[in-house]
């Protein structure tokens, strides 16, 4: 099946729910700060082997755990300025939106599936998505890209990083989410906050 190895057939059938893939992506896989300084957009084969990914990394097996669990395995990227954008694997069940992501912010993580549209969902992360000045800096999002365009070059068991994918996403169409007067009004986050968004950071 995907041709996957036995070893991560058993990884995903253990995560048959978001919330066990989440809890996967929080328990078991190291957040990745590339401390050599070499950029890594490892397959979701890569992040079972090595147990480490960072958000985009984590995006791409959270996608394809869904997928093995009878999800479509689908992407948004959420599009920041002055900041690293952020990408999500989003689901949906009885008609609403959720969503798994690996982050070194607690507030960018999982999302219950209660969010009518694409756009509820990415702004729910708005609040808790900001940079180390404090800005808020969530400023657009994709539509959901499903990764069944990329199977050809075996995406989910792929020995080498999968650049395409996030290239792409960086090229498809983004929304806004603010009006330039809603960006020119906005706050810094305070003190209490941000620390609280950076519990658990790596």
């Amino acid at each position: 099946m995907f041709d996957l190895t036995p070893r991560e057939l058993s990884v995903y059938r253990r995560l048959r729910t978001p919330e066990r893939i989440q809890a996967y992506l929080d328990d078991e896989v190291a957040y990745n700060k590339e401390p050599d300084g070499t950029p890594r957009c490892r397959s979701p084969r890569m992040v079972i082997r090595d147990a480490v990914g960072h958000c985009m990394e984590g995006a791409l097996f959270g996608a394809a755990a869904l997928r093995v669990n009878g999800f479509e395995p689908l992407l948004v990227d959420l599009e920041a300025v002055r900041d690293d954008d952020h990408v999500l694997a989003v689901f949906r069940q009885r008609g609403h939106w959720g969503a798994v992501a690996k982050s070194n912010y607690a507030g960018l993580r999982y999302r219950e599936p209660v969010y009518r549209t694409v756009r509820e969902l990415a702004m729910s992360y708005f609040e808790h998505y900001y940079n180390p000045a404090g800005q808020r800096t969530l400023r657009g999002y994709s539509r959901p890209l499903n990764l069944r365009r990329f199977d050809r070059m075996g995406w989910m068991t792929a020995e080498e990083d999968v650049w395409a994918i996030p290239e792409y996403l960086c090229e498809v169409g983004h929304t806004k989410l603010l009006t330039p007067e809603m960006e020119r009004a906005l706050t810094k986050l305070d003190r209490r906050s941000y620390g609280a968004g950076k519990f658990g950071a790596a």
